[in-house]
């Protein structure tokens, strides 16, 4: 039950914070803030202000955000998985490449290059053979 309201909470702060009109509310936020300034001699009560306000929905929106991204990347990855799976020819042993070792991935990440070099190298000698016989 409190995850699917946190979820539903997470979201929707995530859609309504990532609108142009709420980055503008911040900023006419900090624009009355700086405004005040003079009225209240800068005081440090006049900074604790604002950094308490902006502490407190930093810390609050690092949690909303990140519970966003973390379903939103499983979404992904499982979408990712599907058309892997679905897709012949292709390597089964990709799928869930998210949980392998940094050391895995590396090595992926090596063979991948080499294989776009080889087309590429191939992709070259098929341009050179077809300009020879030009």
């Amino acid at each position: 039950m409190f995850e699917r309201s946190f979820h539903r909470l997470a979201h929707a702060t995530a859609e309504r914070v990532g609108r142009p009109q709420s980055f503008l509310l911040a900023l006419l936020v900090v624009v009355v803030w700086g405004v005040t300034g003079p009225l209240f001699h800068y005081s440090d009560t006049w900074q604790l202000v604002i950094n308490t306000g902006t502490t407190i929905v930093t810390f609050l929106m690092v949690f909303l955000i990140q519970n966003t991204q973390n379903r939103d990347a499983h979404a992904v990855h499982l979408k990712l998985d599907e058309l892997i799976r679905a897709t012949k020819g292709a390597r089964n042993a990709l799928v869930g490449l998210e949980d392998m070792s940094d050391e895995d991935l590396d090595k992926l990440q090596r063979e991948f290059e080499r294989l776009r070099d080889e087309v590429a190298v191939r992709k070259a000698q098929r341009r050179a053979k077809h300009g020879q016989l030009s």
